[in-house]
């Protein structure tokens, strides 16, 4: 099982809101995921990510791979940075 650490859609038409998740890559966008590692909000302005950079961690050293959106959503709120110096050590 190859897990992806994606954004499944929330929200109302017009108005998305997404939720950061774990899933096996071979579900649907919006469909059964693994966990719930935070959140994302486009629409404000500046765009605000709420995220639980412990649990990304241990998904990220499990072998977990990201989205790019996501990659550049952890990169702007220093989550890669937190993984490289957990993994250097």
């Amino acid at each position: 099982m190859a897990a992806k650490i994606r954004l499944a859609r929330m929200g109302r038409h017009k108005r998305p809101f997404y939720r950061i998740v774990v899933a096996d890559s071979r579900m649907p966008r919006d469909g059964r995921f693994l966990e719930v590692l935070g959140t994302y909000d486009p629409l404000a302005n500046p765009a605000v990510a709420d995220i639980k950079a412990e649990k990304v961690i241990s998904w990220l050293n499990k072998g977990a791979e990201m989205t790019d959106v996501v990659r550049t959503i952890f990169k702007r709120k220093g989550v890669l940075q937190q993984f490289r110096e957990v993994k250097g050590k």
